[in-house]
């Protein structure tokens, strides 16, 4: 039988209106998996940077007040009781501390320090601030976007465990202890130090993806050619020495408006171990620019192979530059 969630739910596990749409109308789902799964899709591929920041507002700050911003009573019930853990081990001390490296961490990045709060401990959460403050905002961005989806499975798993959902009691009913046992360990795994082991497949987007900022008009880069390809000589590559095997196209695609690629590889769980390059035809986009094309190699290892490796690129007409991003 199908789940009966409306727009209404989703909103509650997310506050991204645009994702509570897109989730109402992909819907019905007939397992927590496949709401999970396209839920993941969905927030990763569909919801821009609006709409992630949208999410973010409805969070209230850790240890904090419930945000103005708050998309339903249910949304402040749960933010309350995904904190308990960390109030019931804060001290007046603590708070403080954790009040101003809220207020340092919003005036840096413009949003509220989102991660799911769910039995962490007040140091902990501390711990996790002051690390992620370092970070530089696009890369901050991306790792609260991923905390956004870690609270949206457990919430989804809260509306089936409850039944609380304002469609079909007789659908949540059908799922309600199944989901009530998925409340727990997700939970676990949520807050575990390894991400190894999980509910669910974790993989619901290739495993090598990629975006584009231009970063001299402070937007994305729409229409940019992209190809990874993947060696497969007999010896790596390496620094100065003559290529003597060949690279092997393993996808292409262009960008969309919002800078990012479409699938360059297959889903799959494991990618395949080796040297990879990425290449964007940075010419075609900026005629005018110091680069006709940006190409950027990197290494897949086996003990990796499992990861997700984001490779963007921040141009402008006369530089660039890269990291590795999740």
């Amino acid at each position: 039988m199908e789940l009966g969630l409306d727009e209404k739910d989703y909103l509650a596990c997310c506050g991204s209106t645009k994702f509570a749409k897109a989730m109402a109308t992909t819907g019905p789902f007939y397992s927590y998996e496949e709401a999970v799964n396209a839920a993941r899709r969905i927030w990763f591929n569909e919801i821009d940077v609006n709409g992630w920041l949208e999410a973010f507002a409805a969070h209230p700050q850790i240890g904090g007040r419930p945000s103005s911003d708050q998309k339903s009573e249910r949304n402040a019930q749960w933010s309350q009781g995904e904190q308990a853990t960390a109030m019931a081990t804060a001290t007046d001390s603590s708070l403080q501390e954790l009040s101003d490296w809220n207020a340092w961490y919003r005036q840096k990045f413009g949003f509220v320090f989102l991660i799911c709060a769910s039995g962490r401990s007040t140091s902990a959460i501390l711990a996790e601030l002051k690390k992620r403050y370092q970070n530089r905002p696009i890369v901050e961005f991306e790792i609260a976007a991923q905390e956004q989806m870690k609270v949206t499975e457990l919430r989804l798993a809260k509306v089936l465990s409850t039944g609380e959902n304002t469609g079909s009691s007789q659908s949540a009913t059908t799922f309600q202890e199944k989901a009530g046992d998925r409340v727990s360990r997700i939970g676990a795994h949520l807050t575990a130090t390894s991400a190894k082991t999980s509910v669910i497949p974790r993989r619901t987007r290739p495993p090598v993806t990629t975006h584009v900022l231009d970063v001299s008009r402070g937007s994305p880069a729409a229409g940019i050619e992209v190809l990874l390809e993947m060696w497969k000589g007999n010896r790596p590559p390496s620094f100065g020495e003559k290529e003597t095997g060949g690279w092997v196209l393993q996808g292409t695609s262009t960008t969309d408006k919002d800078g990012r690629s479409g699938q360059l590889v297959g889903i799959t769980d494991a990618v395949n171990p080796g040297i990879y390059r990425i290449s964007f035809n940075t010419g075609e986009y900026c005629p005018s620019g110091f680069f006709p094309f940006v190409s950027i190699v990197f290494e897949i290892r086996e003990s990796q192979k499992l990861e997700h490796f984001h490779v963007p690129l921040l141009l402008s007409p006369f530089s660039f530059t890269t990291y590795r991003g999740s």
